[in-house]
């Protein structure tokens, strides 16, 4: 295994080892959706210029896109004022960030008492995921 590379030292983890991490469309700033990294997934993240997450479900490195296509080419790597948070600036290829088909997970906003879905279902998740 290769040794840590000393930036990564500056990230402050959880006790999980993780650190949250919004993905932003590059271009217009919109929110797509926001997961969890630990060392390596942020490691290989920034190598390969692609989003690489932790799966707390799956307990393993998920790999944006390796099933739906739809990966996230990472232009930009940011770093919180308390090292706490990794803000990456992507294109989201395809278009479709969420597992639900569409462009951001952020797809509910509250009106009065209630959750109202604003945006659409661009690509049925059945036939994105097998």
């Amino acid at each position: 295994m290769e040794p840590r590379v000393n930036w990564l030292a500056e990230v402050k983890w959880n006790d999980q080892g993780l650190v949250p991490a919004i993905a932003q469309d590059a271009e217009t700033g919109e929110i797509l959706m926001v997961a969890w990294m630990n060392r390596d997934a942020l490691a290989e993240t920034a190598a390969t210029r692609r989003g690489v997450y932790w799966s707390r479900s799956r307990n393993k490195l998920w790999r944006k896109g390796e099933e739906s296509g739809h990966v996230q080419e990472v232009r930009e790597i940011r770093l919180d004022c308390d090292a706490d948070v990794i803000l990456l600036k992507v294109n989201q290829v395809g278009g479709i960030a969420c597992h639900t088909g569409r462009r951001s997970c952020f797809f509910r906003v509250l009106e009065g008492e209630q959750w109202k879905t604003v945006a659409p279902i661009l690509k049925d998740p059945g036939t994105i995921y097998k």
